[in-house]
């Protein structure tokens, strides 16, 4: 039992002390408990949001959403064009990139814009807390809690470990599909009366398809290539990717065929 603690231990302390130097001191990113705690609130937020809620009037909260969509729109247009400038400046390969671990500008510049991406996914799990507020339960799905979830510690790990490298496509390409997605949500929160202006709700769950689609041949292409960058994180967004691709794909084909298919029928 003492062994198995030590060696608990040990791991926990090569977790804390192997991380990159220059984003450790930054709010959030040093230890996983911060994040774990967030992410067990989240899941109990979830599982007993509904109940809480039973008895309750549905909240409309229009100005708070159009307010936080709008603000999620700033802030996805301004990680995407920090991704894109600081790769263009420090001159990125979109083959193989390795972690610019300098105290460079860009090299800080970049380190920064995947701190500010981190973040972001916690801010988004306040997707999910205007869902149940709303009771809107049926929008509440596996897929989007396992999205929600899973992306804080994925980037919780990309910021303490490598940030920067070939994960800049990654945010780069998310940030500039989420200027889309919340300003859809932005539109759709002002009313019925904006309904008739959301035709392309299809378009954009295509666009996030071929998101996924672009990350995984990009994830994977360095599999199979020498490039300095760790083949654990490769291996663990292609997998990951391949789960959301899944689950996108299985939205895709229930929301946008099959109940098109049996309106016909």
């Amino acid at each position: 039992m003492a062994s198995t603690w030590q060696k608990t231990q040990e791991f926990y302390n090569w977790i804390l002390e192997s991380g990159d130097a220059r984003t450790d001191p930054w709010p959030l990113v040093y230890s996983p408990l911060p994040v774990t705690l967030i992410f067990t609130s989240y899941l109990f937020m979830v599982a007993l949001g509904p109940s809480y809620m039973r008895q309750r009037q549905r909240l409309e909260l229009r100005a708070l959403l159009l307010t936080y969509n709008l603000a999620m729109v700033a802030l996805s247009s301004y990680m995407f064009y920090e991704f894109l400038v600081t790769s263009v400046l420090a001159n990125y390969s979109y083959l193989c990139q390795p972690v610019d671990y300098s105290r460079s500008e860009l090299g800080m510049r970049m380190a920064r814009v995947c701190w500010w991406f981190f973040f972001s996914k916690i801010i988004e799990l306040l997707d999910t807390v205007f869902l149940i507020l709303r009771k809107k339960q049926e929008q509440v799905t596996f897929l989007h809690v396992y999205h929600h979830g899973s992306m804080l510690f994925n980037w919780w790990s990309g910021v303490k470990y490598v940030p920067g490298g070939q994960a800049f496509f990654i945010g780069m390409l998310n940030s500039f599909v989420h200027i889309f997605m919340y300003g859809y949500y932005a539109l759709a929160g002002l009313g019925p009366r904006m309904h008739r202006h959301l035709w392309w709700k299809r378009y954009l769950t295509i666009l996030q398809l071929c998101q996924l689609v672009a990350i995984a041949a990009h994830s994977s292409y360095n599999l199979f290539t020498e490039c300095p960058f760790p083949d654990g994180f490769n291996t663990a967004v292609f997998v990951y990717i391949l789960s959301l691709l899944a689950l996108f794909l299985h939205f895709y084909y229930w929301t946008y065929i099959r109940q098109k298919w049996e309106k016909l029928t």
